[in-house]
């Protein structure tokens, strides 16, 4: 009898123990589930990108993947991110979602704060507008938040600029940034950029000159409209330029009218066109405008730093019309380039 009960008791614990390594085996698959496997669905996609903003709350992220339709299982990634402390370390940003991530991928992703960086380049922007339209579709700060700190001139006073010559301070090249990045982040990394642009040598070419740094942006757009890709030709105009700014000329830039209208179609600048009333009016103003015409690029700054020292004094676009120039020490012979290119543009009905 003693043995029968013995062998019953072994019988229940033997169960009992199967029972317990059973149900841990299907504990440890499920935990083994909600953390490794995937949980990510983006159909025929390979990946996915979605946008966190400032201040989102964990209901926030949940709500954001929904719309996107990223969770194949909310439940298990709720679970994961409460257990990895995710819900309260909700970091803003841009962030690039991989098909077939885990849970624990995603919420390390996520976590980390590890975003998808995005560039922005300013090459061919004329006008401040159209750099705020650009950059306040790239970044997390809109337009109105860009807009706002270009016309303050408070604020645009602690990196030295104005709302006139605010457009010198950005130097177009190939940035990268983060998404969630503020009006004030994104003006403190350009005032970065501009420090490094200006170094020493740089500086020292400027002094040499005998204007600002601001001035020579200023000059350097001028030299840019005038021509926007052949560098040599642009330390030419950029020695014509000083030539007239020293001898107290004024500088009769066209691309300087073209901005004051603000229509970059214009082709033929008329004589009513160059009548406009503005400061940036080069015909009826002697001196530098009060800021850029544009963004100047790097290759038109360093054209008015190391420009031709010539004896011109006039210029005009060749009859071909492919962007060269004429160059005239007298207005005789400017005369004579002049009317070539007048010829030009009435044989082409340019008006």
């Amino acid at each position: 009898m003693a043995k029968g009960k013995s062998s019953f008791l072994k019988k229940i614990i033997i169960s009992i123990v199967l029972i317990l390594l059973i149900g841990g085996g299907i504990g440890g698959y499920y935990a083994y589930k909600t953390i490794y496997q995937s949980n990510v669905n983006l159909g025929d996609k390979k990946s996915e990108i979605v946008y966190i903003p400032t201040g989102s709350t964990f209901e926030d992220v949940i709500r954001i993947l929904g719309e996107n339709n990223i969770l194949k299982n909310r439940s298990t990634f709720e679970l994961l991110a409460e257990k990895k402390k995710y819900k309260n370390n909700i970091k803003p940003g841009k962030y690039r979602i991989l098909a077939k991530m885990s849970n624990n991928a995603l919420v390390n992703l996520l976590s980390a704060g590890i975003q998808e960086p995005i560039k922005i380049n300013f090459n061919g922007l004329h006008t401040v507008d159209e750099f705020i339209s650009r950059v306040g579709r790239r970044i997390e700060a809109d337009s109105n938040a860009l807009k706002q700190a270009i016309l303050d001139n408070g604020f645009l006073s602690k990196y030295g600029f104005n709302q006139d010559n605010v457009q010198g301070l950005f130097i177009p090249d190939a940035y990268e940034f983060y998404w969630n990045t503020s009006a004030e982040q994104f003006f403190d990394r350009m005032a970065k950029e501009y420090k490094t642009f200006w170094n020493d040598e740089r500086k020292r070419k400027v002094k040499a000159i005998g204007y600002s740094q601001t001035d020579v942006m200023t000059l350097a757009s001028i030299v840019q409209g005038e021509q926007c890709c052949d560098n040599e030709e642009k330390k030419i105009i950029a020695g014509l330029y000083i030539n007239r700014l020293k001898d107290k000329m004024p500088l009769q830039s066209d691309p300087t009218v073209i901005y004051a209208i603000g229509d970059f179609t214009i082709q033929r600048v008329s004589y009513d066109d160059k009548n406009i009333d503005s400061p940036y009016n080069t015909y009826k103003i002697a001196g530098l405008p009060p800021g850029p015409i544009g963004f100047a690029q790097q290759s038109s700054i360093d054209a008015v730093l190391n420009y031709d020292a010539n004896d011109y004094i006039y210029m005009c676009a060749k009859e071909d019309l492919k962007g060269k120039h004429y160059f005239a020490k007298t207005f005789e012979q400017h005369k004579v380039y002049a009317k070539k290119y007048h010829d030009a543009l009435n044989a082409r009905n340019i008006h």
